[in-house]
């Protein structure tokens, strides 16, 4: 098997762009139990299972040692990527730096630790410029996965960081968060939320951990991932067994995150979406790589038995057919990641405008254009 390649991310025909089943969240009212939509049991022995073997684990790090890459930019190299307005009460300007030192920063849900090997292994982009990990003074990585959690313990980059520790917590679903109200100075959380069933109310207490003015940057899967495997798989189930099981798990839709940030407390909210494509040999090796990272389907409502041979096998001629590139034999598989930064409040943070204060009106502007509201000419 060739190694994964990261190529840009292309424009999909029409065909492709049909909307898939995402994760959309409701309000719940106070003391319900929330809904369940994944099976922790489940999705705990995947990810145990898969640490256990460090070697073929370490082989598929390549989309998480990515992520994190990114998700460090935006905490660190101070640009923060152009706003996905959420609501018209936040506004975070463009390119706001984010240039202080951190204290103390809580990486939580850290997976095999990537974050921490990111900031001790990057180089600044700019020669003259301190390393990354300058910029913090203690990085706590937590995880309800211990074997995954200390799978890298004993490699170089844990010696290059000025103060780590790493902490087993229970699953945020059981449990509340074992950390003291305004413990830290940044929350950082690379693709391990999105397994979260209790999603706003895990933000809530995101929100009390981190001090006044203090960030809380995250990526999470998103709902258009693995696009490609779901319709094929659907296909090929519809015409092998003449009916449709889920086989992917459900993802947070990007319309949701802002609106989750809002309820939590976080102001200055910015969202914003990457594709990252990748490509492989066929199939199986993306299902391989898939298990390898414990990234299995664990949704409460998946086929308990697996998938038949018939099934894949149709499965892998479909997806072929529709989203393969004949001329270099391979298959495409899009991971459509969501970052997410939202801001505790704190002084001298801008603010918006009160409603009704704004002295020009934007159908005024419009139509001296020569457009009008409805987006087109007179």
């Amino acid at each position: 098997m060739k190694p994964a390649s990261l190529r840009p991310f292309l424009p999909r025909p029409a065909l492709r762009r049909r909307r898939i089943q995402s994760r959309p969240y409701a309000i719940q009212a106070p003391g319900t139990p929330a809904l369940q939509v994944f099976d922790t049991t489940a999705k705990h022995l995947q990810r145990e299972c898969a640490a256990s073997n460090a070697e073929a684990s370490r082989k598929v790090e390549y989309l998480r040692d990515e992520v994190a890459s990114r998700l460090c930019e935006r905490l660190l190299v101070c640009q923060i990527p152009t706003a996905i307005s959420v609501h018209p009460s936040n506004h975070f300007p463009e390119n706001q730096d984010i240039n202080r030192h951190f204290p103390s920063v809580l990486d939580l849900g850290a997976n095999a630790c990537n974050i921490a090997r990111t900031l001790a292994t990057t180089k600044p982009t700019i020669p003259s410029d301190p390393p990354l990990h300058t910029r913090l003074s203690s990085l706590t990585s937590a995880d309800w996965s211990p074997t995954l959690l200390q799978r890298d313990s004993d490699l170089p980059f844990n010696s290059l960081l000025p103060s780590h520790t790493r902490t087993v917590i229970p699953n945020p679903d059981t449990q509340p968060l074992p950390f003291a109200p305004g413990s830290f100075s940044a929350v950082l959380s690379s693709l391990s939320l999105h397994w979260i069933n209790d999603l706003p109310s895990l933000l809530s207490q995101i929100a009390t951990v981190l001090k006044p003015d203090s960030p809380f940057i995250a990526a999470i899967f998103g709902g258009d991932s693995l696009f490609e495997l779901r319709t094929s798989l659907q296909l090929a189930d519809l015409d092998r067994r003449g009916g449709v099981s889920t086989h992917v798990s459900p993802l947070a839709d990007v319309r949701d995150v802002g609106g989750l940030l809002q309820r939590a407390g976080f102001k200055l909210l910015t969202v914003d979406v990457d594709d990252i494509v990748i490509e492989y040999p066929d199939t199986f090796a993306l299902m391989a790589d898939l298990q390898a990272m414990g990234e299995g389907n664990a949704a409460l409502v998946r086929e308990k038995k697996g998938l038949g041979r018939d099934v894949l096998l149709a499965n892998e001629g479909i997806y072929r057919e529709l989203h393969g590139d004949g001329a270099k034999g391979a298959i495409p598989a899009t991971f459509r990641i969501i970052y997410m930064i939202g801001w505790t409040g704190g002084e001298g943070q801008p603010v918006p405008l009160e409603r009704g204060s704004g002295m020009v009106s934007i159908k005024d502007v419009l139509e001296s254009k020569g457009g009008n509201v409805n987006g087109g000419k007179k």
